[in-house]
Parts: structure tokens; C-alpha cells; sequence
């Protein structure tokens, strides 16, 4: 405990490099905003990309929005102290998500809805989808 605190804390700095790839990142993040936000679009642009995507972007759309903090350093911190059964747990929650897309999205499609605030409106009231 004394050898950790007799050691001197060293800060490292960014350098030119470092901020200036920061920099064009933030630009490039602010232009495609701009570009997107100039453009008139509707609520079935929004919610539905123009129903103009294939397949692959809306499945990389939903694993990425899956995708959080608890899975970069919380899982990562479960599988360190109790192994693989982490892992495991997620490949199971991965063939769920799968069963059950495949059991409700052809409800879904027959229903004529496309949010889960308008599921819910149709099914119940406006006041639940609020």
C-alpha cells in the first residue's frame, strides 16, 4: 500500500495529432447533422428511413441501439470474475430476440403499425400512447 503511494501520478497529454482527429470528427458529426436536419422530412422518414433501408442496416440499427455501457464494462467485468456463463447468457437473449421477431413482426406487419406508441393507441387509447 506504500509502494503504491510513494509512486508519482503521471498525466499524459494529447497531442496535435490527438486533437486535431478529434476536431475532424466533431466537423464531420456537425456537417452530417446540418445536411439532415436542412432537409424537410416527415414522421415516416423518421421512424422509417423512407422505407428505403435493406435489411442489413436495420439489423445493424438494432444491435447497435442494444448496445450500451452495461455491455462494455459491466459485462466485460462479469465475464473476468465468473467466466464464459456471461457470454453464454447473451447468445441466449440473441436466439430469443430472434424467436420472438419472428413471432410478432408478422402481427406487427398485419396491424399496419410501425412505433410502439402507435401499437398502443390502436389497442388501447390515445392517452397510452402518450
Amino acid at each position: 500500500m506504500l509502494l503504491a503511494a510513494a509512486t508519482p501520478a503521471t498525466h499524459r497529454v494529447l497531442g496535435t495529432l490527438d486533437l486535431a482527429i478529434i476536431g475532424l470528427y466533431f466537423v464531420i458529426v456537425f456537417a452530417i447533422g446540418f445536411y439532415f436536419a436542412r432537409r424537410e422530412r416527415t414522421s415516416e422518414d423518421y421512424f422509417l428511413a423512407s422505407r428505403n433501408v435493406g435489411w442489413f442496416a436495420i439489423g445493424a440499427s438494432l444491435f447497435v441501439s442494444n448496445i450500451s455501457t452495461e455491455h462494455f464494462i459491466g459485462l466485460a467485468g462479469s465475464g473476468a470474475t465468473s467466466g464464459l456463463a456471461v457470454g453464454h447468457f447473451e447468445w441466449l437473449a440473441c436466439l430469443i430476440l430472434l424467436i420472438l421477431g419472428w413471432v410478432f413482426v408478422p402481427f406487427y406487419l398485419r396491424s399496419n403499425v410501425f412505433t410502439m406508441p402507435e401499437f398502443l393507441e390502436r389497442r388501447f387509447n390515445r392517452q397510452c400512447s402518450i
